[in-house]
């Protein structure tokens, strides 16, 4: 049995989410596969019922799992709140030991004119993101002090050998699976941790020969994602420089909501979509479920090792796109345009059609 913890959260969270899971639920119908999922509370969700973003029988179901799939977190209405600081998503990460966060940037075929990027520049992209997770800014010390004009705020970015020398192996590892070429995002020219990151990188190199390293400051970097995003393979950053360029190497999909992810190195794996809780259109049917559906295809490859799944699912997405099905984010002329639930049908259906 592949016990899933199933965590909708907050916004559009529970929208996208409850698609994802009827996509799983095709996959274990064609491919025979024991899936029990099982359903709890986790952000604003949880506090309204519970007070706590993270209750004791959330936690408990966690561990009690052994992958999670979660929606998205938070929104106006709990942004002041204290008992919301830290937020559940970083404390599972940092509690789970799940030290890398995968972003795999994909650019389907029939989307190449989504894209507000030309389509001879963003044709053919397949990049995966890897994001240090569980260090730097994020979760470093923070204060306020009373400086000389006023208050003065104070974050700390910290990285230890070990912290990039673990992140470094496993982005070495991925790339030897792909295309064998890895560029590795520092400031190194301002940043005692780049320094760090860079030497430690460099070091980790040598155990893979097979394996192209080149090095590049984070500002180029977020250059050349818009510039030449087909000359990346993979790309292993520290938490901030992370989370930043992996959004913006979404658009060159053409859409946050086509962006799954996988946050691993523990023995409990977390796939969330990268969107937010987008409270503005909750309950609109308006939302695109795709970046949860593969952020469960994930869950199937690096969890549960059932590749033939992961691919499926991937493929459904592929063939129901080919076809012409747009959810608002990624509509264009001459497609037709379909709400959450529709979207999520279709998939489903590509997997394991309700006929038979």
């Amino acid at each position: 049995m592949y016990k899933i913890a199933v965590l909708p959260g907050d916004g559009i969270g529970p929208e996208v989410i409850s698609q994802a899971v009827m996509v799983l639920e095709a996959v274990s119908r064609r491919f025979g596969l024991p899936l029990e999922m099982r359903e709890g509370l986790a952000g604003g969700a949880a506090l309204e019922a519970t007070g706590s973003a993270l209750p004791q029988e959330t936690r408990d179901l966690v561990m009690n799992s052994q992958a999670i799939l979660f929606g998205a977190m938070g929104g106006p209405r709990w942004d002041k709140d204290p008992r919301m600081a830290g937020g559940s998503l970083l404390i599972m990460r940092k509690t789970l030991g799940l030290f890398a966060n995968l972003r795999p940037v994909r650019l389907y075929p029939a989307l190449e004119n989504a894209s507000t990027i030309k389509k001879e520049v963003v044709s053919g992209t397949d990049i995966l993101v890897v994001r240090e997770n569980t260090g730097g800014l994020y979760f470093g010390e923070k204060r306020m002090e009373e400086g000389e004009d006023g208050p003065r705020a104070i974050d700390t970015m910290v990285y230890s050998r070990g912290e990039v020398e673990r992140v470094a192996r496993l982005s070495f590892d991925l790339a030897r699976r792909r295309r064998k070429k890895l560029t590795s995002v520092d400031k190194a020219n301002v940043l005692l941790c780049s320094r760090l990151w860079r030497e430690v990188v460099d070091e980790v190199s040598r155990d893979y020969p097979d394996v192209e390293l080149n090095h590049l400051y984070v500002d180029n970097c977020a250059m050349q994602l818009v510039r030449a995003p087909r000359q990346f393979d993979v790309i292993v950053t520290e938490n901030t420089f992370g989370d930043i360029l992996s959004d913006e190497a979404a658009m060159v999909t053409g859409s946050l909501g086509m962006l799954p992810s996988a946050s691993i190195g523990g023995k409990i794996g977390l796939y969330e979509p990268v969107h937010g809780s987008a409270p503005d259109i909750a309950g609109e049917d308006r939302a695109n479920p795709i970046a949860a559906i593969l952020s469960a295809a994930l869950m199937l490859r690096y969890s549960f090792s059932l590749e033939d799944g992961a691919s499926e699912i991937e493929a459904a997405v592929g063939r129901v796109l080919d076809r012409g099905y747009r959810t608002a984010d990624i509509m264009e002329e001459g497609c037709r345009l379909v709400g959450t639930r529709e979207m999520g049908r279709l998939i489903a259906e590509e997997i394991y059609p309700s006929g038979e």
